[in-house]
């Protein structure tokens, strides 16, 4: 489990009876105050090395300050672009290297509240060029009038497997798209209904896909809504992607009272599987609702079984801009690239604008089963 560094305090030392003049005295509080600050860094330094030992990624830090996306125009992306979803997409002529390119799929909405997503394209991931018209907008019924939000992606073989919450304005539920290009995309409908499930009592929203399969099965994590109306997060898995079937009893990573992660846990982008489990960011909120993020590791043989846990979040609402928008002291972070050494991790800020932080790849090793 993660070391606690706010649990761990440096030993306290007793002065020596035999101490007796002031010259000594004097002596013995400055070897104790710096034997103090080396073994208090010491335990800070081990906190830190064990809290992050089952990561790919090392310390978070904004790759810009500013955002990367803005709210813009007078129509359907005027009041904000946030919450977006990420990928690489490498030339398919393996010479031809600046056709390679970022491209990010993100929540946009009109002035009267409805989302649609939007589409972007970056060769460096950090400056991109934005579609004139969004490349999905509500048309089912489980769509309309409230849009489709918060989308994440996951690619197996030729097919890009799209999660988003279709909202009508009476209820929001798990959505399944398809498509080969990322443009054109084919609704496979609600995956996770509203109101039913094993602890579930309402909402579905977030759904995370592992990238491979495990146990011959494919597994989402997932938010829903329990009977103490607190947001947590759920585990579902299934044969095609399509038919998804509730794996646990309970929230497989449930609400801490009294922590960061009290009223909302809630699922980033999709997770990782790496040599030491299965790595997935969340999103956690406080009892007041400010949103920050942290890190799960579940094991890579059992995805229902939590080996480590973030006592403290990574990162955190600093900027202005991350702190007022649609949604104050947001940051929720979506899309996640590995690309030369380093990861990106992009969020939404305020639930209005697109930001991205970055963060080296450290020796944990995220692979690919074949």
């Amino acid at each position: 489990m993660i070391i606690r560094g706010s649990n761990r305090a440096p030993r306290h030392f007793k002065r020596s009876e035999t101490a007796s003049s002031p010259s000594w005295f004097c002596e013995e509080k400055s070897l104790f105050a710096l034997s103090s600050l080396i073994l208090l860094a010491s335990v800070w330094a081990l906190a830190f090395a064990a809290s992050t030992a089952d990561f790919p990624f090392g310390p978070w830090t904004r790759a810009s300050n500013e955002p990367i996306l803005s709210p813009q125009g007078t129509t359907w992306e005027s009041a904000g672009t946030f919450n977006p979803a990420v990928v690489f997409v490498p030339a398919k002529n393996q010479e031809k290297h600046k056709d390679s390119k970022f491209v990010m799929l993100y929540r946009a909405q009109d002035a009267s509240g409805t989302s649609r997503l939007g589409y972007a394209e970056s060769p460096d991931g950090l400056h991109f060029t934005r579609r004139p018209e969004p490349v999905l907008s509500p048309e089912a019924d489980y769509e309309k009038d409230g849009g489709v939000e918060d989308p994440r992606l996951q690619k197996f073989g030729d097919t890009y497997y799209l999660t988003y919450t279709g909202y009508n304005k009476k209820d929001a539920q798990l959505c399944l798209a398809t498509s080969r290009d990322l443009i054109h995309w084919d609704r496979k409908g609600v995956i996770l209904p509203a109101y039913k499930g094993n602890w579930n009592k309402g909402w579905t929203k977030s759904g995370a896909i592992v990238p491979e399969k495990i146990d011959g099965k494919y597994w989402m994590y997932w938010l829903g809504t329990a009977a103490d109306k607190t947001d947590q997060m759920g585990l579902s898995y299934s044969t095609d992607l399509l038919h998804w079937t509730e794996a646990t009893s309970t929230p497989v990573l449930p609400r801490r009272p009294g922590k960061f992660d009290s009223r909302v846990v809630e699922p980033g982008p999709p997770s990782l599987l790496t040599e030491r489990g299965i790595v997935l960011i969340y999103n956690g909120a406080d009892d007041h609702l400010v949103y920050r993020t942290a890190v799960a590791v579940f094991d890579g043989r059992d995805p229902r079984r939590l080996l480590s846990r973030s006592d403290t979040p990574i990162f955190a609402p600093e900027k202005p801009w991350e702190k007022v928008g649609q949604v104050p002291n947001v940051v929720f972070v979506e899309g996640m690239v590995h690309k030369d050494n380093r990861y990106l991790f992009y969020y939404g800020g305020a639930d209005k604008y697109v930001g991205v932080a970055q963060a080296p790849a450290t020796a944990v090793t995220a692979f690919t089963k074949h």
